[in-house]
């Protein structure tokens, strides 16, 4: 587990953003970059190719007193002309202060001591270390934090959640980065491909391109408190333009790039963007359309081609970098000592299943404290240990990407490199070969999509072949399922692992992969056993984005099977409303919970209680040791007409589980006399569209030929309605009922849709959660059919 804190009661590492008087070194008015102002190209940022070992670093002469500058020594010493900083140049604008004071604690004649500020804290008063003291052990700024949990307001504070058990101080996103650079500043941060060759920006880069993007920001009129949106895939453009919106004082708002217009016109005008930045033509044209229906959007920047022609407020990437030279680092700085931990700087709308989407308000210390204690309970390891290697390629606007992809690699100095922007439409196996990454997330969809390629290559790969996967991940399942703690392994499961499901865990990319967690959705435990069988232990972990992500973990050293983790140390959790089973609603408190819901009152008091408990609308139980077990949505609990109360995820996931033909199934029944359910066939996707088609995958084929179809299409089947198939379907549904614990637990109709469940379709959202009203308003006629006939 990671010990290197980060942040303590120790003495402070120096802000950035403060020089003393006493130092003017002349080699800091010096450009050291390679790049000058004039180069400018209208092809994407960062594809400049440049070697990272060409620079000049400065002289060891001119940081004589480095402390004392707004960048450390190993930022000094960085590589100017490195991919992307050649073509804007970071020549570091330095700058003298006056040294100040310790500052005093209001009312009393002493500035107060760790101690305490210990005891302070646990009366209500948050702690800041000075950002301009030269004393050896620095001092304490207290004030006193507002006494309110939530608040709705983009520019309101409110009350941490200090727990006794982790009492870590807070402090800002700025000072995160400011603490990495420090020990993670030569490291490559971001790795991108360009001309298929993989460049890398290290965090000393990352860093000063931040403070340029913010400096940016700034120029382009971003006010405090409103919101700079992104609508564009993962990037290392994405990535310093949100760190750049945290220094800037304002407001990050990812939008999902599959949003229609409408959907981008509603967050941006909740939000109250006064920059968005896109990847495309294709998103610019979104916003052109709505841009009048946005009084607070003063300017549009895109980052991966140049718009067609040239528009007044509309800018490429290379001309909104260049703005931020006209801004002085002084404003900049002055805006980063403003900063509290306890302010907003994180927007992340929810999908909006049930009504508008709801712009859910995450503080720096959200941020800060889930990026360190979220990510320890997951076993990521900080740079000193091993510098960990992630993909990204999950949409940065929901936060377990963004918490996982750029928080956390932040405060751990993890290399982040970005895959291409098809990569769920196939191309992520490869970059995850070329990038072998040491940790990996996933939502259950894209490890069903890797389960379902390898049962495809198997299928068509020869009969020895074949034999051999299948035994190796039998006795390796075996192994796994009976003795799961134990890291002793027979002969036979070694040489399993050895002749066969090393190879093929070296195919997919993970051959040092050491952590593969899912997230966002339930998963089937036909996909856990899958991988199981390839010694692959998926880790779940569970939380919302009122929690900023992960609140429950699992890892290496806290797994059991099915269970979501146990509860990230520092955070609390009950249930409430259980029943005889102890299953109830579950309810978080900690640091990680959110602000409030944006201009929501009504629903932010729905949300969070009294005392300050989120209600998270899902059910579960927990067991002996702590593990959670999530049962369902509340929201989603079929209630029959006969008063049953029915989850639906259990009946679906052993449907699923009889019928390996199957790959969608929905249970209904609310407020009728019996249940029913929609079923959907396993299909392949467009490789273009990520669109299901009308052609079955290799495993529905198998399942049709072993029951005496000869199907190959969608349609074959729900046109023709297949004998062999519909009878076989019959009888899983039959043997899943005989299983269930009483008569109204039964389904007893249902019907196969003519095409599979998409985002495109509007059944899954963007993370590939279903949403449910939404299959049942587009399929009325046939939900509505069972009962007629019923009635008849």
């Amino acid at each position: 587990m990671p010990r290197n804190s980060g942040a303590g009661y120790g003495c402070p590492h120096r802000d950035p953003s403060m020089l003393d008087s006493r130092e003017t070194p002349q080699e800091s008015r010096q450009d050291t970059s390679v790049g000058t102002s004039q180069e400018k190209s209208k092809t994407r940022a960062f594809h400049q190719p440049s070697s990272l070992t060409d620079g000049q670093p400065l002289s060891k002469e001119s940081l004589n007193h480095a402390l004392e500058f707004s960048v450390p020594e190993k930022v000094h010493k960085a590589h100017w002309d490195a991919p992307g900083l050649s073509r804007w140049s970071t020549k570091p604008s330095w700058r003298r202060v006056a040294a100040s004071r310790p500052q005093r604690r209001e009312g009393t004649g002493q500035a107060p001591v760790p101690a305490e500020a210990r005891r302070l804290e646990k009366q209500g008063w948050l702690h800041t270390p000075p950002r301009k003291l030269h004393t050896p052990c620095g001092a304490f700024v207290v004030r006193k934090l507002e006494e309110a949990l939530w608040t709705t307001r983009a520019d309101g504070h409110v009350r941490l959640r200090v727990d006794p058990s982790c009492p870590q101080f807070p402090y800002t996103v700025h000072r995160m980065f400011y603490e990495a650079l420090d020990k993670y500043g030569d490291l490559n941060a971001l790795g991108f491909k360009h001309q298929d060759k993989w460049e890398h920006i290290s965090y000393s880069q990352y860093y000063l391109l931040a403070r340029r993007a913010a400096k940016g920001f700034l120029k382009l009129g971003l006010e405090r408190a409103h919101s700079v949106a992104i609508l564009g895939f993962n990037s290392p453009e994405w990535f310093f333009s949100a760190v750049g919106t945290v220094f800037a004082g304002g407001i990050i708002t990812g939008i999902y790039t599959t949003s229609s217009p409408e959907a981008c016109q509603y967050i941006a005008h909740d939000c109250r963007a006064n920059v968005i930045v896109v990847d495309t033509q294709k998103q610019l044209e979104k916003i052109l359309k709505i841009w009048k229906q946005l009084p607070h959007l003063k300017a549009v920047v895109i980052y991966k081609e140049p718009p067609p022609n040239k528009m007044t407020n509309v800018y490429t990437m290379e001309e909104f970098m260049e703005l931020g030279n006209e801004v002085p680092e002084e404003a900049l700085d002055a805006i980063i000592d403003t900063q509290q931990p306890n302010q907003c700087c994180v927007l992340v709308y929810t999908s909006g299943t049930t009504g508008n989407p709801k712009g859910v308000m995450l503080s720096q210390d959200n941020i800060t404290w889930t990026a360190r204690y979220g990510s320890q309970a997951g076993d990521i390891q900080p740079a000193e240990v091993q510098q960990e290697v992630v993909v990204s390629y999950l949409p940065l606007s929901h936060i377990a990407a963004q918490i996982y992809d750029l928080w956390t690699g932040i405060q751990w100095g993890a290399q982040v490199c970005f895959a291409e922007p098809d990569a769920l439409k196939g191309s992520l196996v490869n970059t995850l070969r070329e990038v072998e990454p040491t940790s990996h997330m996933g939502v259950p969809r894209v490890w069903e999509k890797i389960m379902e390629r390898i049962q495809e290559a198997a299928a068509q790969s020869g009969f020895i072949r074949r034999k051999m996967l299948l035994w190796a991940m039998s006795v390796t399942l075996e192994q796994n399922l009976t003795c799961a703690g134990s890291n002793l392994k027979p002969f036979t499961t070694r040489l399993a692992d050895y002749l066969v499901l090393a190879k093929v865990r070296q195919a997919l990319g993970f051959a040092k992969c050491q952590k593969n967690f899912y997230g966002a959705a339930p998963m089937t435990a036909e996909t856990q056993h899958f991988f199981l069988g390839l010694n692959i232990r998926l880790y779940a972990g569970y939380g919302l984005s009122e929690t900023s992500g992960p609140h429950f973990m699992s890892s290496p050293y806290n797994y059991r099977l099915y269970s979501s983790g146990k509860v990230v140390p520092g955070c609390r959790v009950k249930l409430v409303n259980q029943d005889a089973e102890g299953i109830g609603e579950i309810c978080l408190w900690g640091r990680t919970i959110f602000m409030g819901y944006l201009n929501m009152e009504d629903k932010t008091c729905e949300a969070i209680d009294e005392e300050g408990w989120l209600h998270t609308g899902d059910a579960g139980r927990l067991d002996a040791d702590g593990f959670l077990y999530i049962t369902g949505r509340l929201k989603e609990l079929i209630i029959t007409a006969g008063g049953e109360n029915v989850p639906p995820l259990p009946i679906e996931e052993a449907v699923k589980m009889e019928l390996p033909i199957i790959s969608n199934a929905m249970l209904i029944g609310d407020q009728r006399k019996f249940l029913s359910m929609l079923l959907t066939l396993k299909c392949t996707l467009d490789p273009d569209t990520s669109d299901p088609t009308d052609n079955l995958t290799e495993q529905a084929v198998e399942f049709c030929q072993r029951v005496g179809s000869r199907a190959t299409t969608v349609s074959e089947i729900v046109g023709k309605k297949d004998e062999a198939v519909y009878q076989a379907i019959e009888e899983g549904i039959r043997r899943v009922n005989i299983n269930a614990a009483a008569r109204p637990y039964h389904i007893q109709k249902w019907a196969i849709l003519e095409r599979d469940f998409s985002i495109s379709g509007g059944e899954l959202g963007p993370t590939m959660k279903l949403k449910r009203l939404t299959v049942l308003e587009k399929y009325k006629d046939i939900i509505d059919s069972f009962y007629q006939e019923q009635k008849m």
